[in-house]
């Protein structure tokens, strides 16, 4: 589960919790606030939860910056995680600030919730397919935009991704990180999802192993299609078993969701969001009967995202 669900003592109400934290991994400490705040939430979309009712934030102020540097850092930091809470129809009532060796930033997300407004992962059924809301490769774009001043890294990759690539993938991870999964999670509900999982630090294999496990029915996963952020599939090739991108291994952080949604209603469900939102979802694999585990298949087809760029667009 990635929220923990409380029946209270209160006629027929339940609290929905999650909490997460992490240290930094961009270079805008506002888009870093941001980012904290999208992956704690991302855990009550995947239950299909839409209203977060408080958020109470967690952080490290590292004792490695100057008076003047933390001034800045974590005011802007401050404000993005506020910014984006409030961009998700909540507000940060509280939480836990502390000395520490290196930055940390997170948070905790609170919901009561009547029992429609969550919906259990545990109901995939033979039949349904598989659709991710994000792009992977999150964690390859941040590492070769830091490569870029590491000559002996850079050297590694420099014949399959260009500067201006690198940048670009850098600016599309960092925008994706920090979008927020509400939208998803109001449309598992409209499609009449199975269940659903965010995909992040395990990656996508261990995320959809996890979701397959933990199924009622006797099924398996079984993964055809990787929508990775342009370029980075390549970039993670060039870098040997590092990251492991096209064998789901790589982290991700603040991901999309992996849902399970009858086939009839997946194309429905990504035309739909992709209307609302602007951004694209992927039919990535169906449920088959199986020994609820997850795979991918030997040669996946990997989806470019974007196909093309476009002149001063991102997406």
């Amino acid at each position: 589960m990635d929220s923990c669900i409380t029946p209270l003592r209160h006629g027929g109400l339940s609290l929905v919790q999650t909490t997460d934290f992490f240290y930094p991994l961009v270079d805008d400490p506002y888009m870093m606030g941001k980012i904290a705040c999208a992956n704690v939430l991302s855990d009550l979309y995947a239950i299909g939860v839409i209203e977060c009712d408080n958020m109470l934030m967690l952080l490290g102020v590292s004792q490695k910056l100057s008076d003047k540097e933390r001034d800045v850092v974590i005011k802007l930091m401050l404000r993005g995680f506020k910014d984006l809470a409030e961009e998700a129809g909540t507000s940060v009532n509280g939480g836990q600030s502390v000395l520490n060796p290196w930055i940390i930033v997170g948070g905790v997300a609170t919901s009561v919730c009547q029992p429609n407004e969550f919906i259990m992962p545990d109901n995939a059924v033979v039949g349904d397919v598989l659709v991710m809301t994000k792009p992977l490769g999150t964690q390859v774009a941040v590492n070769a935009y830091q490569w870029l001043d590491q000559p002996d890294r850079w050297n590694r990759i420099k014949l399959v991704v260009s500067e201006d690539d690198v940048k670009k993938a850098y600016q599309r991870a960092m925008f994706s990180m920090a979008r927020l999964n509400r939208t998803a999670a109001r449309l598992m509900h409209k499609y009449n999802a199975h269940g659903a999982t965010d995909i992040t630090g395990f990656g996508l294999l261990g995320h959809a192993n996890n979701l397959a496990r933990i199924q009622k029915n006797e099924v398996g996963f079984v993964i055809h299609n990787l929508p990775v952020i342009a370029k980075m599939s390549a970039v993670s090739k060039a870098c040997g078993s590092m990251f492991g991108l096209s064998q789901g291994q790589s982290a991700e952080t603040s991901g999309g969701l992996l849902i399970a949604l009858p086939r009839e209603q997946a194309a429905a469900f990504c035309k739909d969001i992709e209307k609302q939102e602007g951004y694209q979802a992927w039919i990535i694999g169906i449920v088959e009967k199986g020994s609820r585990s997850a795979r991918i298949i030997d040669k996946p087809r990997v989806i470019e995202v974007p196909a093309k760029d476009k002149e001063g667009e991102l997406w």
